[in-house]
């Protein structure tokens, strides 16, 4: 059994994409219809950047699922990979909407739509410089848990992303992140800044789920014929209603993500392929489900990995 990946935000980089965009006509449609739907020239800022540009939130989040839809339709298309070769989709954040448009449960301009607003809402929720988040490296969520109950009593400072074993992202108010920061620094415990523009997957981006809310229940979900694994359930979604309000708590809640790939592998699935820009999600996997195997299709040459899996 297998299950389909798709990343989120930092996979991102300038040029991703760019050998399917070079070799195959219906992937520069779909770059030339994402132009002419978002009103401006978001193939230019994936192929040729400048990096400041793509790192926007606001083109970030488009840009990826792009990219990673369109490395879906060469699977489909070249290798005849169908959705029902697969157990269960997922993906990481805005990759839950990659997840979906490759799944067929939305239409890939209802995703851009969808992924532009979002990525403005969130961005435009704390103001920059408010608020932070930092990865904690080499300890467990519970562990990270409690010293933020005894660090942290007047701000907001949560578990952002429970990514694998020894990774979990904190989100919050600049004020609180910094001083658990100093609280991790004093423990000898791991941890790294990230050079992001707001603090996602918080209760601070409540605001924007909030905005969400309207944008995407208008917009039509069919049923899926192969469950998503839902970030913020970390267990199988088919329900259109389901998914619609588990995409707008997914805004301020925390990604279950090494939860989740417990879940599918828990559930028979002996083989994870990550689709799109990067490899974000094969590192994480490589801790979470050792003894599975992980492929990435991130260039049009790693595709020769997946001929003998279909």
């Amino acid at each position: 059994m297998k299950a389909l990946l798709f990343p989120g935000q930092g996979s991102q980089f300038v040029g991703m994409g760019s050998d399917l965009f070079k070799q195959f006509d219906y992937v520069k449609k779909i770059f030339s219809d994402a132009d002419d739907f978002l009103k401006k020239k978001i193939s230019k800022i994936i192929l040729e950047g400048p990096e400041e540009e793509l790192k926007l939130t606001q083109n970030t989040q488009p840009a990826i699922m792009i990219v990673s839809y369109s490395y879906f339709l060469v699977l489909q298309k070249e290798l005849g990979v169908q959705t029902k070769h697969f157990k269960y989709f997922a993906g990481h954040s805005l990759g839950e909407y990659s997840a979906l448009v490759s799944s067929g449960s939305i239409n890939f301009e209802n995703a851009l739509f969808l992924l532009n607003e979002r990525g403005k809402a969130m961005q435009n929720s704390v103001p920059v410089g408010k608020g932070g988040m930092l990865a904690v490296l080499g300890s467990d969520v519970s562990s990270i848990e409690n010293l933020i109950k005894n660090t942290n009593k007047d701000g907001i400072c949560e578990i952002a992303n429970d990514n694998s074993i020894g990774q979990i992202i904190v989100s919050g108010d600049i004020k609180s992140i910094n001083l658990f920061k100093l609280t991790l620094d004093k423990s000898k415990i791991k941890n790294l800044t990230l050079p992001v523009s707001a603090p996602f997957h918080c209760s601070l981006m409540r605001n924007a789920s909030e905005l969400m809310e309207k944008k995407i229940n208008s917009v039509n979900f069919s049923e899926l014929e192969v469950p998503i694994v839902a970030n913020v359930t970390a267990k199988e979604e088919k329900s259109p209603n389901s998914i619609k309000s588990l995409l707008v708590k997914q805004i301020f809640s925390k990604v279950r993500w090494r939860e989740s790939m417990e879940y599918m592998s828990n559930n028979g699935v002996k083989t994870f392929i990550e689709v799109g820009p990067g490899k974000v999600l094969t590192g994480l996997a490589k801790r979470i489900v050792k003894d599975k195997k992980i492929i990435n299709i991130n260039t049009l040459d790693n595709l020769n990995l997946l001929k003998d899996e279909f």
